[in-house]
């Protein structure tokens, strides 16, 4: 079921379940997927059900334009998911090394299901921006704006 873009919560320290400007699609899980993960379109079905099944998304050296967002629940094959394809994301998956708060980031670049700051040769585009600053020291997790790629 599509979500609305048309009415949109504005009272600011609202929970980020609330629509601020966020977009969440379900889909079904074609794989096992973790809450928070990166995921992209499963183009092994058939038809129309590329656009509707979603796995974690792939590493793809220079990023993986099948992305189409973040899973918000964990999901294994057959099982709905929710998945943010636009909007503001906390504690995605992130690869490990340092993100700078404002970095454009590639989808599964460095590691399946992660995000990490895109460079120059990287074909797939920005599937999004970091909001927060990320050291290598920090948990995997930062969050993010999604662009809208679905």
């Amino acid at each position: 079921m599509a979500t609305s873009t048309l009415i949109q919560f504005l009272a600011p320290g609202e929970a980020s379940d609330t629509s601020h400007r966020r977009q969440v699609e379900t889909f079904i899980a074609n794989g096992t997927i973790a809450a928070l993960d990166v995921v992209g379109s499963d183009i092994t079905k058939t038809g129309a059900d590329k656009a509707l099944f979603v796995i974690q998304a792939a590493n793809v050296a220079t990023g993986n334009g099948l992305a189409v967002g973040v899973a918000l629940n964990a999901a294994t094959a057959g099982q709905p998911v929710r998945v943010v394809v636009s909007g503001y994301v906390a504690d995605v998956n992130c690869a490990g090394g340092t993100i700078a708060a404002g970095a454009a980031l590639s989808a599964g670049k460095t590691a399946a299901g992660q995000v990490d700051t895109a460079a120059a040769g990287d074909l797939a585009g920005c599937f999004g921006v970091a909001l927060e600053a990320k050291s290598a020291t920090t948990a995997n997790r930062v969050a993010i704006m999604v662009k809208k790629q679905f």
